[in-house]
């Protein structure tokens, strides 16, 4: 039955893909804001077919820690899912992204639509100024951008440095950081085949508000995602049927030496 709900759920999003794809010409020649409608409904497609196939759910916690206006959000990324889930939640999001995804037919064209900001990584530093220059205009005009703080997918439990260009872009343009923790990695690996049934969660921790300094925000941040992801890690361990990726993330946890012994404890049982 897994691999029958995995191949489904890999199947309809492609079937999705293809025919909100069809709404491209309309996308391309009307406004940013038809363009995001339909971008957006391409995503609840998504979320519909993979809850319909895999029998999971999910959930927003702390909605009410998102603030008014422009803001930067600092996420977690273990999985394609915050990808898709996010969009929903917080309307008209903006994605630093690396400017190779923009070559991408049709997903390129919506994310250009869109006004994403595209990043050549091997240009270093010298992207910093223009980047800053357009998320500015992007903070100015209400919307949220979004930053993966580690710079790729990482496996639940697991940690990577974070970067410092998210902490110097909220001092630059004196914004919040709105802090994002997931559980998304247990039950949509990345780069995986399989689908697990489970509860997603999508956690908004209140925000670090404009004044702290380079590595006081950044260590703030850091601590605020590290901890509550860890819990969600945790959560899922002790909750009813948690899915096979479980004993990876406990394990990389516990290497990172966080107290995991009632996470254990209940896993054993549950064999």
């Amino acid at each position: 039955m897994l691999f029958l709900r995995s191949l489904a759920c890999q199947i309809m999003f492609y079937l999705n893909f293809f025919f909100h794809g069809l709404a491209t010409p309309i996308a391309l020649l009307t406004t940013r804001a038809v363009a995001w409608a339909i971008a957006v409904q391409w995503m609840h497609g998504i979320l519909f077919f993979w809850r319909w196939t895999t029998g999971s759910t999910y959930e927003y916690r702390g909605v009410e820690n998102i603030p008014d206006g422009g803001f930067i959000i600092g996420s977690k990324h273990q999985s394609t899912w915050e990808t898709i889930g996010l969009a929903p939640l917080m309307y008209e999001i903006v994605f630093i992204l690396k400017k190779e995804l923009m070559y991408i037919p049709i997903f390129g064209w919506f994310c250009a639509k869109a006004k994403m900001i595209p990043i050549n990584r091997g240009k270093g530093s010298k992207v910093i100024g223009p980047m800053t220059e357009k998320a500015r205009e992007a903070i100015e005009a209400g919307r949220r951008i979004v930053i993966f703080m580690e710079g790729t997918r990482v496996q639940p439990g697991s940690m990577l440095p974070y970067k410092v260009g998210v902490v110097r872009l909220y001092q630059d343009l004196n914004c919040p950081i709105v802090p994002i923790a997931v559980n998304t990695g247990l039950f949509w690996p990345k780069n995986g085949f399989w689908r697990y049934k489970g509860h997603v969660v999508i956690e908004v921790l209140p925000p670090i508000m404009p004044g702290l300094g380079v590595q006081e925000a950044l260590q703030e941040l850091e601590r605020r995602v590290e901890t509550a992801t860890n819990n969600l890690i945790l959560e899922t361990a002790m909750g009813d049927n948690p899915p096979p990726t479980i004993h990876a993330a406990i394990a990389n946890l516990k290497e990172r030496g966080v107290d995991v012994s009632a996470a254990e404890a209940a896993l054993e049982l549950k064999m």
